[in-house]
């Protein structure tokens, strides 16, 4: 995600707040590939119990979420949170790889009783163990990290390699759902949902004038504050007939506009990036200037 922190309050003790909301997180997640709809449900913040090997809920009954959805860098659980409340019915599971973020996410399920709540610590190239073949209704995206450098882009969430991955794990007609600050990462993105054979669904360049209703991220009410325009995308995969080849740029520093000097907001992980571009095209005006 982000390096976007919060001031952590006075007293914060991860490792207390870890233990107090631990029945909200699940530390060994891949027991449950396949399985999370029944065994989670109900969650009545007591961890889920190995003793049922997944053939039955903690009430011995069989009853089950309409889907699971994954929430991949939840960050600190607001929108997964708010998601819960909205749609009792679907578990919704929350990975983020910061202990602090699911230490939060993990309080706000507990203190708000969201039974349909689970958080997993889990970086996104381990969600392929997490969950079976077309066990996700739907995979939330907001606003991942950019790594905009070359070297980096295999981290990026909407990287092909990626793409492919959450493939096997969607359920037929669900969809990836990705909102970010990043107009060079949102256009990346296009390209790779492209290569990796999805359908689009929704492309918008204000996602929240056009989704005002949606439920928000802790994330995107920071940026929005700071000026902010939500780029989105949703797409569900569509017809692939062979392993797709890695063909476009891999550098977000072609994917930003021609213009960096008009640009009045720039998205958080390429400031540096930016900034450096605009000394580079300052000294090149300086030097054709200079001798002319």
């Amino acid at each position: 995600m982000h390096a976007l922190h919060a001031r952590l309050p006075k007293n914060f003790v991860l490792e207390d707040r870890l233990e107090r909301y631990a029945d909200a997180i699940e530390p060994a997640p891949a027991r449950w590939a396949g399985r999370w709809a029944e065994v989670c449900h109900p969650l009545p913040f007591a961890a889920c119990d190995p003793a049922t090997d997944g053939t039955a809920t903690r009430r011995g009954d069989a009853r089950r979420y309409r889907e699971v959805r994954l929430d991949l860098g939840c960050g600190k659980g607001a929108f997964t949170a708010e998601m819960a409340r909205r749609e009792p019915d679907v578990l919704f599971v929350g990975v983020d790889f910061e202990p602090i973020c699911i230490a939060y996410a993990a309080e706000r399920a507990v203190t708000g009783g969201l039974a349909n709540m689970v958080l997993v610590p889990a970086t996104g190239a381990g969600v392929g163990g997490i969950f079976g073949p077309g066990e996700l209704g739907g995979i939330y995206l907001n606003f991942p990290t950019p790594f905009p450098r070359k070297k980096d882009a295999g981290l990026r969430l909407t990287h092909l390699d990626r793409l492919v991955e959450y493939r096997r794990l969607l359920a037929p007609g669900a969809s990836v759902l990705l909102k970010t600050d990043s107009y060079p990462l949102w256009r990346f993105s296009q390209t790779q949902f492209d290569l990796a054979g999805y359908t689009t669904l929704w492309k918008s360049e204000d996602a929240r004038a056009e989704r005002p209703d949606d439920a928000m991220s802790w994330y995107e009410r920071r940026l929005c504050a700071q000026g902010a325009t939500v780029f989105a995308l949703e797409a569900t995969p569509g017809h692939l007939a062979r392993r797709p080849r890695q063909t476009e740029s891999l550098s977000l520093v072609d994917y930003l506009p021609a213009d960096v000097e008009s640009m009045g907001y720039v998205p958080h992980g390429m400031q540096g990036t930016v900034t450096n571009l605009r000394n580079q095209r300052l000294k090149a005006r300086m030097g054709r200037d200079g001798g002319a």
